[in-house]
């Protein structure tokens, strides 16, 4: 058989960039000979878009706007100081109206009242002042008043107890240990943890000592006879914080497996499991009212709880590195969290943002406030920054000094607290030491001036 007869019409493969062409150079054909004429009946549609307007806007479309009455009265008397010269003395014609106002209504001269109205603005702009720093209340500093030694590790918990007589720590050797709060002295040692200790809390109408630890456990001390009597399980890894509810008998603890858990103190069993962190959970605060449970994570997030239906309320996302501290305010409705990047304080109803704390550039592990509005932040690197609460000043700023035979890195601060009377700072650190500040009773206003400058507030909207 011979060769198959060849296609009528070869096929032409084109380019995409081609076919577009065409088809754009073929719409232009079709649409050319109509294309920039205008409407048939142009008149028409200025009348319809005219009528429109009229019935949309026909009430407020001539009324220059230092003739609305009510609230702009005051706006025209201070329209007349400016365009009449005659100072706060001046008489108004009409209802409110300065005579200049009147005038060029009357004769409804439009660019005499932008005038009048251009000369309020100025006057408004130039009278706005930006706003200032309010000046810090003044603050003794703080000094080194006593070092305590007795933890074999690092020591990454502390709480003081309602009555303040005594206080207890938790530590990287696995036990509790309580200590006399006037003189330093061990009272107890308590041993159950087969991890490291990370949290404390002491109830205030109960007899009871809280533990929570890397071993998932959490422990119930009772503290007339030194032992454990409950346990709460239910954490699936290392649990790193504690909170007791104020007015309910509410246990809720937090850990590595990025949960909130709430647990009935007395029955041992969990009410809820709040999920919602992608990364471990750090700290938690519990509160009278709502939100009645706060949390930080690692995943740089703050969510505020609804308590009763186990959701979430709100979820902060300011922070841009892990929150690792959070401590509520004594007095005001107010919590300061801590992270890497920044200090920040919130509102605690809707988690509205109020300010930034600059300067603390490291890794923030432990924060305290007392009731004097002195804030404390305690870093990675054993620095600590003392705040004034109200207006973010850091007015005095140290660095820890390490145990001898300790390394310069184990200078951290993992867990600091103020006693209840505000007046001693317990802070825990990686020297294995318990630490105590007190005010400097030599500090003055004249030896420890405030270091301030009223400059102009530049705070940032995160």
């Amino acid at each position: 058989m011979g060769d198959a007869a060849p296609a009528p019409y070869p096929l032409t493969r084109h380019s995409l960039d081609t076919l577009i062409y065409r088809s754009v150079k073929r719409s232009r054909d079709l649409f050319a000979n109509e294309h920039g004429k205008a409407s048939a009946d142009e008149d028409s549609r200025k009348a319809k878009i005219a009528a429109l307007a009229r019935a949309e806007y026909g009430h407020v479309m001539h009324i220059p706007m230092p003739v609305i009455k009510g609230k702009q009265a005051a706006k025209s008397k201070d329209i007349l100081a400016i365009t009449d010269g005659a100072g706060a003395g001046s008489k108004l014609v009409g209802d409110g109206m300065s005579p200049a106002v009147a005038a060029a209504t009357k004769q409804g001269n439009m660019q005499q009242l932008a005038l009048v109205q251009q000369a309020q603005k100025d006057r408004n702009t130039l009278a706005t002042r930006a706003p200032v720093m309010p000046k810090p209340a003044w603050h003794p500093k703080w000094k080194l008043m006593r070092v305590i030694s007795g933890h074999l590790g690092w020591v990454r918990a502390c709480v003081v107890e309602p009555g303040n007589k005594w206080f207890a720590t938790g530590a990287a050797d696995r036990v509790i240990k309580i200590w006399d709060m006037a003189s330093g002295t061990l009272k107890l040692t308590l041993t159950g943890h087969i991890s490291t200790v990370r949290g404390l809390a002491v109830s205030p109408r109960h007899p009871y000592l809280f533990s929570v630890a890397e071993d998932k456990m959490v422990k119930c001390w009772d503290l007339e006879c030194n032992k454990v009597i409950r346990h709460y399980h239910g954490h699936l890894s290392a649990v790193h914080s504690v909170a007791l509810h104020p007015t309910l008998d509410v246990l809720l603890t937090t850990g590595r497996d990025s949960s909130v858990r709430v647990w009935d103190m007395r029955t041992k069993s969990q009410v809820h499991c709040l999920t919602g962190h992608t990364n471990t959970t750090a700290c938690v605060l519990a509160r009278g009212s709502d939100p009645q449970v706060i949390s930080g994570s690692h995943d740089s997030t703050i969510r505020l709880w609804d308590l009763t239906a186990g959701k979430t309320l709100a979820t902060l996302t300011n922070h841009k590195k892990s929150v690792r501290a959070m401590v509520l305010h004594p007095k005001e409705n107010t919590f300061i969290s801590g992270a890497p990047d920044n200090i920040k304080e919130w509102y605690c109803e809707d988690g509205k943002f109020i300010q930034n704390l600059s300067g603390h550039n490291a890794v923030i592990n432990a924060l305290a406030v007392n009731q004097d509005g002195v804030l404390v932040s305690g870093a990675d690197n054993g620095t600590m920054s003392f705040w004034d609460y109200r207006t973010g000043h850091r007015f005095q700023q140290m660095d820890t000094i390490v145990q001898p035979g300790s390394l310069d890195s184990e200078a951290g601060i993992y867990a600091m607290q103020f006693d209840k009377s505000g007046s001693r700072l317990i802070t825990c650190e990686a020297d294995k030491t318990i630490k105590m500040y007190k005010e400097d009773p030599n500090s003055t206003e004249e030896t420890d001036p405030v270091e301030w400058k009223p400059t102009v507030i530049k705070r940032s909207r995160f």
